[in-house]
């Protein structure tokens, strides 16, 4: 079995619906299932910590579910053009993994949420693709070939998938939206198949 990991970081709620979505789209493909998987948030007290599970929700993640994936699709809310500092926090300890090698030549592709239409979408995506690439990991896109790139009027980017909240964060992703967030697990899930019978 091709497992894809779907690893985030979710505020709102907005985040952890697009991971669902890109999950299903991992499990359409022949042969692979998608793990679920989200961190922790990160405090202020230098003794704060988070229980192993969380109360609702996949468990938080570990680096055995990175060795163990095939794929990689991970999303963050846009903090000031970046990736959250929840997720942040995680990838900058994966150090051990990043030496011995356990992710290079794994595809990935990453996904985001903002409230507002030009609130840094594809910096954030940008800024999760850096850490990918020092773990030599094979950064997969959008292509145009999905109709919605062209017509979407909310979120969407050739980057990642995208969707944009509202000032609120309560607008809920639409068709297009969904749809692209479906394509990009798709896509890794297809990649990761293609590699792993060669």
């Amino acid at each position: 079995m091709t497992e894809i990991l779907v690893l985030y970081y979710s505020r709102h709620g907005n985040v952890a619906r697009m991971a669902n979505l890109v999950s299903r789209g991992a499990e359409e493909v022949a042969g692979c299932s998608a793990r679920v998987r989200t961190v922790p948030g990160v405090s202020a007290t230098c003794e704060a910590v988070a229980a192993p599970v969380p109360d609702a929700g996949p468990p938080f993640a570990s680096h055995r579910d990175l060795q163990e994936c095939h794929g990689l699709v991970m999303g963050s809310p846009t903090h000031f053009g970046n990736m959250a500092a929840p997720l942040k926090h995680f990838i900058d300890g994966t150090s051990s993994l990043w030496m011995s090698g356990a992710l290079t030549d794994k595809p990935a592709a990453v996904f985001t949420s903002t409230a507002s239409m030009h609130g840094g979408q594809e910096t954030t995506l940008i800024s999760m693709m850096l850490p990918l690439l020092h773990h030599g990991m094979m950064i997969l896109g959008l292509p145009y070939e999905n109709p919605e790139l062209i017509r979407t009027a909310a979120g969407g980017t050739p980057y990642g998938a995208s969707h944009v909240a509202g000032e609120d964060n309560r607008r809920a992703l639409c068709r297009d939206e969904e749809r692209l967030c479906v394509a990009l697990g798709r896509r890794v899930a297809t990649a990761a198949s293609r590699l792993g019978s060669t």
